[in-house]
């Protein structure tokens, strides 16, 4: 079911089996999952999560390259809301660890805001990372070209940026690493700091030895058409031509609701996990961007169905088996 501030009530007193924070890729995989073992299971999607950027998916078995991937979430949605799963668009603000239970605290409402508590015996942490883009005065020009010709991800797009003119865009100086592996794809680079950083001359050499120029003044906008980049124009009216770029800005994880759980084990901001991507602490697991690995949506999908299988199992090796309660009758009558 479908939840909002109307219906909200109906759920707030029962106790999910599983509760997933995050609506991605791995989040519905896992909901699926749970919904098709027959458990009881809620949803808690923000909104605006790094799938919803895809505006296609070229690396996924079974879908056509130019699939987005609103269309694919839109669609996980419906399925785990058919099979019995609830759906709510909201902010996970906080979890506390009640023993058997979790209490998972809700915002739901950007104005007038509602704060429900659900109760579940176990959380799926799939609330995942928003990747950091370059602020410029105007953002909309960012997004015109964002998941188009101006990629987040090397793995999914470095295909697409083969023997391209690229920028590389960055706002560390250890950043810059990524044009030796981006090399792979195109030997085209130049190295965009947005003003962010200062470059070392040892980094400075070397690209200079691999023949990447480096531009150390502020983006003033990308230049194109048509959700395709042409160039970049810097704020000392520099103008660069590139058909592509790369944004390797860093990310932002979505995982303050489970700092205040001391069992919790960080590697960074990943959590840690075993291969069935459960923690350190029983009852919660992570998957996708969450945990340790490789951020792809094809990995997060199958860790949504790890995590999912291992809680109920859990639930099924605890429960009593269900018996063919008639023929045991007439044994008795007999």
């Amino acid at each position: 079911m479908k939840l909002s501030r109307k219906n909200l009530h109906e759920r707030t007193d029962q106790v999910y089996d599983a509760i997933v924070v995050g609506g991605g890729m791995g989040g519905l995989s896992a909901a699926i999952y749970l919904a098709r073992y027959g458990l009881k299971c809620l949803v808690v999607e923000k909104g605006k999560g790094r799938s919803l950027w895809m505006q296609d998916l070229r690396n996924f078995v079974g879908f056509d390259p130019d699939t987005p991937g609103r269309a694919i979430l839109n669609h996980g949605t419906q399925q785990v809301v058919d099979w019995g799963g609830d759906y709510l668009r909201g902010f996970v603000e906080d979890v506390v660890d009640e023993g058997d239970q979790l209490a998972v605290q809700v915002k739901v409402g950007k104005a007038d805001s509602y704060y429900p508590v659900f109760r579940t015996k176990y959380l799926i942490a799939a609330s995942g990372v928003i990747d950091v883009l370059p602020e410029l005065d105007n953002m909309q020009n960012v997004y015109d070209y964002a998941g188009y010709t101006l990629h987040v991800c090397m793995i999914c797009d470095g295909f697409d940026m083969w023997d391209q003119k690229a920028v590389l865009i960055v706002g560390k100086e250890s950043q810059i690493n990524a044009a030796f592996v981006l090399n792979w794809f195109t030997p085209y680079i130049t190295v965009l700091t947005h003003g962010l950083c200062t470059v070392g001359d040892e980094m400075k050499a070397k690209l200079a030895d691999h023949g990447y120029p480096l531009y150390e003044a502020p983006i003033a906008r990308f230049l194109g058409e048509h959700h395709k980049m042409g160039g970049v124009e810097l704020t000392d009216g520099t103008v660069i031509e590139a058909t592509t770029g790369l944004i390797n800005m860093g990310s932002i994880y979505h995982n303050r609701y489970l700092k205040g759980i001391p069992s919790l084990e960080w590697d960074g901001e990943n959590l840690v996990t075993n291969a069935m991507c459960q923690t350190t602490h029983d009852r919660i697991f992570a998957i996708g961007d969450l945990k340790q690995g490789v951020n792809q949506v094809s990995v997060a999908v199958a860790d949504g169905t790890l995590a999912a299988t291992q809680i109920w199992r859990t639930i099924r090796r605890a429960s009593p088996p269900r018996k063919w309660e008639e023929n045991l009758a007439k044994a008795l009558v007999s």
